[in-house]
């Protein structure tokens, strides 16, 4: 099932019903890791309308667009994200640990990945999660500087921490996850989402 898209006033937001981050037009899990690139283009899409709802509040308020902007980043992070952190942590950062165990510095990298899903996922719990929602509900009609800022963290460590999976991650694990594991990767992650 696709992200289908429709722009509501100034924001490109999702068709209600559709789940994001599930399927990308041309791209099947059979090729998992072309899956992963295209669940980072996914990322990077939905950072890109976080930020382009913060410019829409400032010049049009919380209007009906904003709302829907901020149900479908939240939509987002909080079902495809994890599914796709998941992904990293049982296939790409297992053998990236396993197979070049000699490389110290992929190593630390491993651990820095790792370290940012746990904090990108308490700063999207604890604060932006809680300020799209007080948006949608209508419990909060902006949001507070101190509410911005975190919206702002949380899109740049997102933008660093996917240049460093795109960069070196990601070549390095293809480099060592043979096409026979490569199927069952994406086995594997096909059958998480279908749960």
């Amino acid at each position: 099932m696709g992200m289908a898209n429709m722009r509501i006033g100034h924001i490109e937001v999702t068709q209600p019903g559709s789940v994001p981050g599930l399927r990308s037009p041309g791209v099947g899990f059979e090729q998992p890791f072309e899956m992963l690139d295209a669940c980072h283009d996914r990322v990077r899409r939905t950072l890109e309308l976080m930020g382009k709802l913060q410019t829409h509040l400032q010049t049009h308020g919380c209007d009906d667009s904003a709302r829907q902007a901020a149900r479908d980043v939240q939509r987002y992070f909080d079902i495809a994200a994890p599914l796709h952190h998941q992904d990293e942590e049982l296939h790409i950062f297992p053998a990236l640990r396993e197979r070049l165990a000699e490389d110290a510095p992929l190593l630390a990298l491993v651990q820095r990945l790792e370290q940012d899903h746990r904090e990108m996922d308490v700063l999207w719990n604890t604060q932006v999660r809680v300020s799209l929602q007080a948006l949608i509900d209508g419990s909060s009609p902006a949001l507070s500087p101190e509410q911005e800022h975190a919206l702002l963290v949380f899109r740049e460590r997102y933008e660093q921490h996917l240049a460093l999976e795109d960069e070196v991650a990601y070549p390095a694990a293809r480099q060592v996850v043979g096409v026979s594991e490569q199927q069952v990767m994406g086995e594997e992650m096909a059958a998480r989402r279908q749960r």
